[in-house]
């Protein structure tokens, strides 16, 4: 009894510290919830301790936050929706101060935006580019939109200490001796306060267990997904944080994309416990995870247009008539009339003082996204059979910025309406002034002329779209200068 009486001294003075934060200055509070453990823990701990302050006291609000990378693990981001309503109506019928929201990435750097649209390379350990974009950036701003309104703010997160000697590491490095509040690494008007830190994995869950949820959740259902997955991925709102988390998609229920481990334990421990329609879904993922390296999808040319080089595997025999020196490459490329951008098989090895190189690899190929569209759209069909409610992989929105990359990239078919409706069957409001360029004739008849005289076609095609960009204008002023942007990121240009 003297044990469990001690435990539960843990979670009172946790709550004590909570209210002594909240009334000890105005600064709002943003609080993380990713739906896992520690975040729970921590909203309801806040939510409990409010619900026991007199009404004259809760005058600042609470926002309580949580990052939809729009590319979440279904049963997560369902279960993040229903808490967040739930604690919505809850606090509205108990008078809290208490604002729940879901932060998303700009259509414009999305996961399939970047991947399928730019031609991004999955990402991996050393090129995560994904958490930056999807989690960090949206969180940051809504964080910063506080900060501007209010001047400063407190950011409230289910970080503990014991969770690892790296994460420890971290909060005691921004932690002030006697101060509940710790810096912000990178916010420099934000504060944090942890009220948990001192929690180990089992007091969280004591305190779960114990404590029913004050808006209704069903905790053992939280547990039985731990249980199923075997983790959580927390709320990313610090850069030095996403490094000591290290990767959601190794044991911790994250985003369903998630390329940068081999295997991913949370989506195959949902599906060995009887979510067998997420299969699908594992399954592209593992795709995205062998088309990485494959030569043929990528470009030989960076996103502006340079290219790299990196050594040729030892073990390989090369032939004599595809080595080139380097002070001839250019010329090659130029007589061969070889585009670095669509170029699928290029066996060419460069002679460099420091021994045979290849070319490095740059962004996916657009034949090479056109691919993955068509597969994320047919496994997006294919789980809307076996999923109960709605689910869609890749938005409307998505499709159309999708659609405006490709063009400005020389798509002059307009491919991703015809893939659409080739998959799905459906036509949807695409803008009229998306309307391709050219026929397919012309279009035909164009790279015939480029071939006859040795004139990169990709680069023809975005002079032209840059020209289409400007028409209708009076003036034309930044017309010369996005030409000789384009000229200027000419892989040719050695």
């Amino acid at each position: 009894m003297l044990c469990i009486f001690e435990e539960n001294e843990i979670f009172s003075k946790a709550k004590e510290r909570i209210k002594e934060v909240y009334l000890s200055d105005e600064r709002p509070w943003v609080v993380g919830f990713s739906g896992g453990k520690d975040s729970t823990a921590v909203v309801q701990l806040v939510f409990s301790a409010l619900s026991e302050l007199k009404k004259e006291q809760l005058k600042k609000m609470v926002y309580i936050i949580s990052s939809d990378t729009l590319v979440e693990t279904p049963l997560i981001i369902d279960l993040i929706t229903r808490t967040l309503g739930k604690i919505q109506d809850e606090a509205i019928k108990r008078g809290l101060p208490i604002e729940t929201n879901k932060v998303k990435p700009d259509i414009s750097k999305t996961f399939w935006v970047s991947l399928i649209g730019r031609g991004y390379p999955t990402p991996r350990q050393k090129f995560r580019w994904c958490t930056d974009r999807l989690k960090i950036e949206p969180a940051n701003k809504f964080i910063i939109d506080q900060v501007s309104k209010y001047g400063e703010v407190i950011m409230v997160l289910g970080v503990r200490e014991k969770e690892s000697s790296t994460r420890a590491g971290v909060i005691r490095s921004h932690s002030v001796e006697g101060k509940l509040l710790m810096r912000h690494s990178t916010l420099p008007n934000a504060f944090v306060f942890a009220p948990i830190k001192d929690f180990t994995v089992d007091d969280v869950w004591q305190y779960l267990l114990e404590n029913e949820s004050p808006w209704g959740s069903d905790n053992h259902y939280l547990l039985q997904l731990y249980q199923d997955s075997n983790s959580e991925c927390p709320l990313m709102i610090d850069k030095e944080i996403k490094e000591s988390a290290g990767s959601c998609g190794n044991s911790r229920f994250g985003c369903w994309t998630c390329t940068v481990v081999k295997e991913d334990k949370a989506l195959s421990g949902f599906i060995n416990n009887g979510e067998e329609w997420l299969k699908p879904l594992l399954e592209f993922r593992n795709y995205l995870i062998s088309i990485r390296s494959d030569r043929s999808l990528r470009q030989k040319q960076r996103t502006n247009g340079r290219i790299y080089l990196i050594s040729a595997p030892n073990d390989m025999q090369i032939p004599k008539e595809n080595q080139i020196p380097i002070e001839k490459l250019g010329d090659y490329l130029k007589r061969e009339n070889i585009d670095l951008a669509e170029v699928e098989e290029l066996d060419l090895f460069v002679e460099t003082k420091d021994g045979l190189k290849q070319l490095g690899l740059g962004p996916f190929t657009l034949k090479a996204r056109e691919i993955i569209l068509k597969k994320l759209l047919m496994t997006q069909k294919e789980i809307q059979k076996k999923y109960k409610g709605f689910l869609e992989l890749i938005s409307i929105e998505e499709m159309k910025y999708i659609r405006h990359l490709w063009r400005k990239e020389g798509d002059w078919e307009d491919k991703v309406p015809k893939i659409y409706y080739e998959v799905t069957g459906k036509e949807i409001d695409w803008e009229q002034d998306e309307r391709p360029t050219f026929e397919k004739e012309q279009i035909t008849d164009l790279e015939r002329l480029c071939l006859e005289s040795g004139i990169n076609v990709t680069l023809i095609k975005k002079l032209i779209n840059i020209e289409r960009d400007y028409a209708g204008y009076k003036i034309r002023r930044g017309l010369f200068q996005e030409f000789d942007k384009v000229l200027g990121q000419d892989a040719l240009h050695l």
